[in-house]
């Protein structure tokens, strides 16, 4: 699988601000699935690790954005938040997703969870 800079956005089944708002097991639901996401990700882009930012701070929603890492970024910045990576992989039109150009991606992302979802039944 290529290499791809993008990340995936979680919304929560119901609207609410910060985290704390959702019942206890609404939570657990929320972030078990971010977790189920990174775990596909990691499977599928081939990438070294996820990143994982819940901030709230611009956005008064929840909302989680998984980030995949990878060792050919510098070696300075893989430590370090993807918010630190060049501005131009948030604006630059090939990192951007693309429906024709991503196909495969989705298609095997999609299996992923799908193969996850039935493991879990």
């Amino acid at each position: 699988m290529t290499h791809s800079f993008y990340q995936g956005i979680l919304l929560p089944k119901r609207k609410v601000s910060p985290l704390n708002d959702l019942k206890m097991q609404e939570r657990v639901a929320f972030l078990h699935d971010m977790s189920i996401v990174g775990d596909v990700l990691l499977k599928v882009c081939s990438c070294q690790r996820i990143n994982y930012d819940i901030l709230g701070n611009t956005k008064q929603f929840l909302h989680a954005h998984i980030f995949q890492r990878y060792q050919l970024e510098e070696s300075v910045k893989i430590p370090k938040p993807v918010g630190l990576c060049d501005s131009s992989y948030w604006t630059n039109a090939k990192y951007q997703y693309e429906v024709g150009k991503h196909r495969k991606l989705g298609k095997a992302i999609t299996k992923q969870l799908n193969k996850i979802a039935n493991e879990e039944k």
